[in-house]
């Protein structure tokens, strides 16, 4: 019997991208939306808090088990700004121009050695909204910040994230390319290398 997993999120590219990765392992995974499940406050204090309160709250809602995803961009120069606040760095109406512009504005004049960085992504997977032993997968990927954008791919500060070892900027590298060394990419392969005895327990 296929098991039901719902998604913290109406996003279809992370819908889709889970799906894949668990395809073997016998689940669907259904985004939140299709039950009006409202977005949860993301009051926590960090990604993993957030990552929780936000799968509890699909869980409570839903009666299924759920798997949330939270992420951001850790700058040095910034003492780890914008962090949980990436999303909405640039305020009430922001955009990823608008975050990107103001990420600029803030390093300006800065050398390189001076631009490091690194996206983080932590997945929280409750098999009920009163899992006291929730399962958390993290994923890191260090980088520098660009001085201007690079690349079309994307979304978010992939265009100002150099990654030296690539000699490419994150916007410059496939969905596919991507998904191989990102953070998100990271906690994914760890999820699906956990999540196994999780699911024993779901009906």
């Amino acid at each position: 019997m296929v098991k039901k997993i719902v998604l913290a999120s109406g996003n279809k590219g992370k819908l889709n991208e889970f799906n894949r990765a668990l395809s073997e392992l016998n689940v669907e995974i259904i985004p939140q939306s299709q039950f009006n499940v409202p977005d949860a406050d993301e009051t926590g204090l960090s990604f993993v808090e957030n990552a929780i309160l936000k799968a509890r709250h699909a869980a409570q809602i839903t009666g299924l088990p759920a798997l949330a995803d939270d992420s951001g961009l850790e700058v040095d120069a910034l003492d780890g700004a914008p962090g949980i606040y990436s999303a909405r760095f640039s305020g009430a109406n922001a955009s990823d121009a608008k975050n990107n512009a103001l990420l600029l504005e803030k390093l300006n004049g800065l050398a390189a050695e001076q631009r490091t960085a690194r996206f983080r992504c932590v997945l929280a997977f409750m098999r009920h909204a009163n899992d006291p032993t929730p399962l958390i997968c993290q994923g890191t990927w260090d980088g520098i910040i660009l001085e201007e954008a690079c690349g079309e791919q994307g979304f978010g500060y992939d265009p100002l994230f150099w990654l030296p070892e690539l000699n490419s900027a994150a916007a410059q590298l496939s969905p596919t390319e991507k998904n191989k060394v990102s953070h998100r990419g990271q906690a994914v392969a760890l999820l699906k290398q956990s999540i196994a005895p999780y699911l024993i327990a779901i009906k």
